[in-house]
């Protein structure tokens, strides 16, 4: 070895994760045409469950079905007129079977090939990102989009329930009571934990992102796969295996809502995400770090 290479610097180690990249990723993601799209769309869902719950009971009469313990979804659009927080819960009821796990599957489902289908991903890599790099870029964006289209609704269907119906202290499932402050917190505690339930479609989306460069194809295959673990989480003859589904526990975020809080199934629920996100992250980083970029 030379004195001029004894004194010179050791290179630059590359750092796995920088947040440039992720505002870059950020940016262009929530500038599309179709992210504003599916955001419109999320927080227009409780815009129309309230007007149709002030239409119905505009002649006083309550909402028809008023559901029990343990229907969620019923048991809280019952309440709205009551109280406008219960609109919160309605919706992110209403939206978290399909809507908000279809529109993280479309952004997921393109995030890789996408970028392979405009001819993209190759620069991108051979820019400084680097592919595990980018990989998690990419996941941790898809995340953003998850916090973000929650909150969307969430704050959507608060807004409208502030202008439709009254608000206070309100009734929990449980039949206590407990201020509309509490009530607030729990509001975004749920939003949280709806927005934690999306890691596991998320992955999936991202894997099957990293098998095709075709982001049509990537994004349909993502919401397929949605629909048909919904329809096997239906189905009785199942009940072994529909624990393990991503998601047989999403509705769990209810138990927020009773006092004491019930924690055992919204730990479950937790559990199986990041089990999905383990599993299939790492299989969307052993294909993606092996895969042939060609284009």
């Amino acid at each position: 070895m030379s004195r001029a290479e004894a004194a010179a610097p050791p290179a630059p180690v590359r750092a796995l994760w920088t947040f440039g990249l992720l505002r870059s990723e950020l940016a262009v993601t929530f500038r599309r045409w179709r992210t504003l799209a599916l955001l419109a769309v999320l927080t227009g869902v409780p815009v129309l469950i309230g007007i149709a719950v002030k239409i119905e009971t505009s002649d006083g009469s309550g909402i028809g079905g008023g559901g029990g313990e343990g229907a969620a979804g019923p048991a809280f659009i019952a309440q709205i007129t009551n109280n406008g927080l219960f609109l919160v819960f309605t919706s992110l009821a209403a939206t978290l079977p399909f809507f908000l796990p279809m529109s993280v599957g479309v952004i997921a489902g393109d995030a890789i090939a996408g970028e392979a289908n405009a001819g993209t991903l190759r620069y991108l890599l051979v820019a400084p990102a680097g592919r595990t790099r980018l990989l998690l870029t990419k996941y941790a964006t898809t995340m953003a989009f998850c916090l973000v289209a929650t909150l969307a609704v969430a704050v959507s269907a608060l807004v409208t329930g502030a202008i439709l119906f009254p608000l206070g202290d309100l009734v929990t499932i449980s039949g206590t009571w407990i201020s509309f402050g509490d009530g607030l917190w729990r509001a975004f505690l749920i939003a949280l934990v709806v927005a934690a339930s999306l890691l596991g479609i998320a992955a999936l989306g991202l894997f099957v992102s990293t098998l095709t460069g075709s982001g049509i194809a990537a994004m349909a295959t993502t919401v397929g796969l949605l629909i048909t673990v919904q329809i096997l989480d239906q189905i009785p003859q199942l009940h072994a295996i529909q624990p393990y589904f991503f998601s047989h526990q999403w509705l769990s975020f209810a138990d927020l809502m009773r006092e004491p809080v019930y924690w055992t199934d919204l730990v479950k629920n937790l559990e199986i995400q990041v089990l999905y996100a383990a599993v299939f992250g790492s299989a969307a980083w052993a294909r993606f770090t092996a895969k042939d970029i060609m284009a």
